[in-house]
């Protein structure tokens, strides 16, 4: 049996439990799940770099894979790359078992049609430039294994996470993950423990891809697109402290880059934007890289 899928001795009786134990035996549960991604660190690590070399020539896409909730947790952090980073939408595959209806209700059947995964990679020309993520709690969903293997075949990089040892889909992946985050509060219930875990996994690899494709700087997403309000004084706080400057130099600069952030930090800065263009060609995008 799948650890993720055992009855715990240690949550048998929860539902005679005062609520407060309840949640206060929930709240152990989602701790351990952070835990349990530390002994992954090197992998993710090795991961991230793997990606951002392929994914730095400018032509890579990121794809995620996955069914049910370890689909859905992986389409969310998809899904955030462009707001956050200003990832390119056209470079987003989402595999998700069952397509867009199975983001918010139930397609049976979807998660084991490997037919259907294999003409995805086919009709998406997966090739050596991109990265496929695989998630699944079980790490056996036929659906999510055959999209993994199928991307690898077709020369992709592939990641795996996974929250069982020895699973199917670790197996089929250059980079493995395990979270083994082991039996839940509720049996089977994945979306909780394994959930948690897997959405650690993704925004660590999603967020360190972005930082070693130059895409923060000092702390900041320096390729962010400012689309309401909040964001435009986030943009104009930006420019005033990585350039040095008053907040009409920073809003004239982002006005004259037409809102490119990295552009608009260069010529605050005092170059021209021919100038800054040129420049941040020769550092491929990273601002730490420009010579002034």
């Amino acid at each position: 049996m799948l650890e993720t899928e055992r009855v715990s001795a240690r949550y048998l009786d929860s539902d005679a439990w005062p609520t407060v134990d309840v949640v206060e035996a929930m709240l152990e549960a989602q701790m351990a799940a952070v835990a349990a991604v530390r002994p992954a660190r090197s992998v993710i690590a090795a991961a991230i770099d793997g990606a951002a070399a392929r994914l730095g020539s400018g032509a890579g896409r990121i794809m995620y894979a996955g069914a049910g909730t370890s689909g859905r947790v992986a389409v969310q952090d998809g899904a955030e790359l462009p707001p956050t980073f200003n990832w390119p939408r056209d470079r987003l595959v989402f595999a998700m078992a069952g397509g867009e209806r199975a983001l918010v209700q139930s397609v049976e059947g979807a998660e084991d049609d490997v037919a259907a995964a294999e003409k995805l990679i086919a009709d998406a020309r997966v090739g050596a430039a991109d990265v496929v993520i695989g998630v699944a709690a079980s790490g056996t969903t036929p659906y999510t294994v055959a999209v993994v293997r199928a991307g690898r075949a077709a020369g992709a990089l592939t990641i795996a996470i996974a929250n069982n040892a020895g699973a199917p889909l670790l197996a089929a992946a250059e980079h493995a993950i395990l979270a083994d985050t082991g039996p839940e509060v509720v049996a089977g219930s994945t979306r909780m423990k394994a959930g948690t875990a897997q959405k650690i996994v993704l925004n660590l690899l999603s967020t360190g891809i972005m930082i070693r494709l130059g895409r923060v700087y000092r702390g900041r997403m320096v390729d962010m697109a400012a689309r309401n309000a909040k964001l435009d004084l986030r943009a104009v706080q930006m420019v005033m402290d990585l350039a040095g400057c008053d907040d009409s130099r920073a809003r004239a600069a982002l006005a004259a880059c037409e809102g490119a952030l990295k552009l608009a930090i260069l010529v605050a800065g005092g170059m021209t934007k021919a100038e800054a263009e040129a420049a941040l060609v020769r550092a491929g995008g990273r601002l730490r890289d420009v010579s002034r």
